[in-house]
């Protein structure tokens, strides 16, 4: 039986819950995230809670329940709160710096890296760290995966992009053989 498919999902004030038919619309203002369920799993709104109900007892509807439910309070919990990622450059000469929806890195390579920012996301740059916010878990990840792809952390000297809660396992250096 799946423990996180069971607890229903409590809806914050100011967040409207839709079902039309498998799927699940989750809306505050103008921003809307919807959530696909493809009638895996039955779908309630219930005193200001979304419950979600196995479909069968076979070992893959269960799987489904977990899922759709961690996915329908991910979409919830991003409208209402946000995700964030932070990510941290170190090195000499290492640079961003925001230039209206483009974020410019300057990573040690003898041009600038430009990523264009995706819609619905929000990138500000303090120092060396770059902060990633929006209402997509899965894009706020992807979008902050993609940025520390550009230069990875290295592991002797610890130079490149790495997030700010990651630890880097540095390697010792050669040594002489005297």
């Amino acid at each position: 039986m799946s423990r996180i498919g069971k607890k229903p999902i409590a809806i914050p004030a100011g967040i409207e819950v839709t079902v039309n038919g498998t799927v699940i619309s989750v809306k505050k203002g103008n921003n809307v995230s919807t959530v696909e369920t493809h009638g895996r799993v039955g779908i309630e709104v219930v005193d200001g809670q979304v419950v979600l109900t196995r479909n069968g007892e076979s070992k893959e509807s269960s799987a489904f329940w977990g899922t759709y439910r961690a996915l329908t309070a991910n979409a919830i919990n991003g409208l209402s709160v946000g995700f964030t990622k932070s990510l941290e450059i170190n090195g000499v000469g290492y640079r961003a710096a925001v230039k209206g929806d483009v974020l410019e890195l300057l990573l040690g390579y003898s041009h600038p890296i430009n990523y264009e920012i995706p819609k619905g996301l929000e990138v500000t740059v303090e120092k060396n760290i770059i902060n990633v916010k929006g209402a997509d878990k899965q894009q706020v990840g992807q979008a902050a995966a993609i940025i520390r792809g550009f230069r990875k952390p290295e592991p002797y000297k610890g130079k490149g992009v790495k997030y700010t809660d990651e630890k880097i396992i540095r390697k010792a250096g050669k040594t002489s053989k005297k």
